[in-house]
């Protein structure tokens, strides 16, 4: 029975309890509704066909990206439903590319705050404002500043949309109860100086503070949530990429966090080059990697791969002696004299080049991967490179959105002869060449980080590790079949991605408990363990 303490029709205000025309009659005679609603009563099913309509009558990502929010805003058992319904459709609207667009312009299409705004004006006063929260147990809290969103860069506040379509994903794709989901934005200003002038603009009009003092502003942060939120595991998200390597680092092994950006990225990029050596029959530990981008994503990404390298026997010096990187600046060598102590471990003895194309020609990479946000830096010149020197190059343009992606799927195909093996970052549509249809990949986050928020949410371990997304990695390549792989695809088919994560999060799970790493007794059977734990968008049985 529904709490119907507080205001008549209360309860279509709150989108947790509000089922619109779904409440029956006796319920509405009950809960003092009567009037407010039209006299149909409707099932789900109905009510998302009226929502399918909508959203089929809209002219652009953007308009829908604004619709769904405003229903989440509503009714999000139905939204919830909608993004289910179709997840291949809907999670590029509410995520990525679509995102990037609403968080544009996010001060100018705001409606209704749905988290919660942590501001440097609070500080002293954090674990107070943390309270505001009006549910206690809250399993995750996705938390970004802001200063580096998806290939944008600094837009302060307006990056709540990231928090907030992060934890969707987690509901949408691997169904994580959503209840116990808080976004944050921590407001430290913006470098933006047009954003500052903005009179729409939402959030502080002031620069960032000096590292110091947003360091022991995080600290503040995070120790309030320990206290208000325990047990509360922290996702860090589109953080300027100096200070999102410094505080993982800081904290990864204290509370349990991590960061999706750097562990996430790694752990997909991982999963897709283990499809593309199955394709063709080689070990990762053979394998020569140049990195174009030597930030936060570039670390994580090749850091992560020296731990896959070990656990197939080599060294850490081995495998770091494997990779390369090249940003701005040209290559990453021991001459180079603004590096680093991350960038450094990957500075290998060769004389400075400022120039990609002859970098791989000297470097003879197997895998070039592109985390720069500089579209088009992979010319054709340096596909045809990579294509003269492997068989099968593989090539990852990760950065985001659409217009920052280092090369087309069009373009990768056809300058390398149908050759490539190839994921970007956004999703392309397929290319047809030559008579032959190409399956472009999207090595997108999302195959991961929910999995990792299923497996945790249920395990409820003390810390997440790197060994556990390498896991994940390898649980998603195991899911894209010899049919998938014949085609050239590097990543199972997002039409069935519910049960795509939980998959891979049940593989995640066994590790976990296999480890020792649970906060729980291990099941019997870890999987229906799992999905009895998920959620399921569908409305009570009617009231009695």
């Amino acid at each position: 029975m529904i709490d119907v303490s507080g205001t008549r029709g209360a309860v279509l205000e709150d989108p947790r309890t509000n089922r619109g025309t779904a409440f029956t009659l006796e319920e509405r005679r009950h809960l003092g509704i009567e009037g407010l609603l039209p006299p149909a009563v409707e099932t789900l099913d109905r009510q998302l066909e009226r929502v399918l309509g909508h959203l089929d009558a809209k002219p652009t990502d953007l308009e829908r990206y604004v619709y769904l929010i405003g229903l989440a805003d509503r009714n999000e058992t139905l939204f919830y439903k909608t993004l289910m319904s179709d997840p291949a459709r809907f999670v590029p609207v509410v995520y990525d590319p679509t995102v990037a667009d609403a968080c544009l312009a996010f001060g100018h299409i705001y409606r209704r705050s749905r988290g919660l705004y942590v501001s440097l004006e609070h500080k002293g006063r954090v674990a107070e404002v943390l309270r505001n929260w009006p549910v206690r147990d809250v399993t995750f809290l996705c938390v970004s500043t802001g200063q580096r969103i998806l290939g944008l860069g600094d837009i302060g506040a307006n990056g709540m949309g990231i928090p907030i379509g992060k934890l969707q994903l987690y509901t949408a794709c691997a169904a994580v109860p959503p209840e116990g989901l808080l976004p944050v934005l921590l407001d430290v200003g913006t470098t933006n100086a047009a954003l500052r002038a903005d009179p729409l603009y939402l959030g502080l009009r002031r620069e960032p503070p000096p590292t110091e003092e947003l360091d022991a502003f995080v600290e503040e942060f995070v120790q309030a949530v320990q206290e208000v939120f325990p047990g509360c595991c922290i996702h860090f998200e589109d953080w300027k990429g100096t200070d999102a390597i410094r505080l993982l680092a800081r904290y990864r092994d204290k509370v349990l966090c991590y960061n999706d950006d750097i562990q996430g990225t790694a752990s997909v990029t991982i999963a897709g080059l283990t499809t593309a050596l199955q394709i063709k029959d080689e070990r990762l530990k053979d394998q020569r990697l140049l990195f174009l981008g030597a930030g936060s994503a570039g670390i994580g990404i090749a850091d992560m791969i020296v731990s896959a390298m070990r656990l197939e026997g080599l060294s850490e010096e081995e495998a770091r002696a494997r990779i390369s990187l090249f940003d701005v600046d040209g290559l990453i060598e021991p001459s180079r004299k603004d590096l680093s102590a991350e960038q450094a471990a990957y500075a290998h003895d060769a004389g400075p080049s400022d120039d990609l194309v002859s970098t791989i020609r000297c470097l003879k990479p197997t895998v070039l991967i592109g985390v720069s946000t500089t579209g088009g830096a992979f010319t054709r010149e340096v596909v045809e490179a990579m294509s003269a020197l492997n068989e099968r190059p593989i090539i990852f343009p990760l950065s985001n959105p659409t217009d920052k992606c280092e090369v087309s799927a069009t373009d990768a195909y056809a300058w390398s002869k149908g050759k490539v093996l190839y994921a970007a970052g956004v999703q392309f549509p397929d290319v047809e060449l030559d008579g032959q249809t190409y399956h472009p990949g999207q090595a997108n986050n999302f195959y991961i980080f929910p999995a990792i928020g299923l497996a945790v949410y249920a395990t409820k371990p003390k810390r997440i590790t790197d060994a556990m997304f390498i896991a994940a990695a390898r649980a998603s390549a195991d899911q894209v079949g010899p049919d998938l792989r014949g085609k050239g695809m590097l990543f199972p088919s997002q039409a069935n991605i519910l049960e795509t994560e939980i998959t891979t999060a049940a593989r995640v799970a066994e590790h976990i408990f296999d480890h020792g790493e649970a906060g729980v007794e291990r099941p019997d059977d870890i999987r229906a363990w799992l999905e009895a734990l998920t959620y399921a968008p569908a409305y009570p049985a009617p009231s009695r």
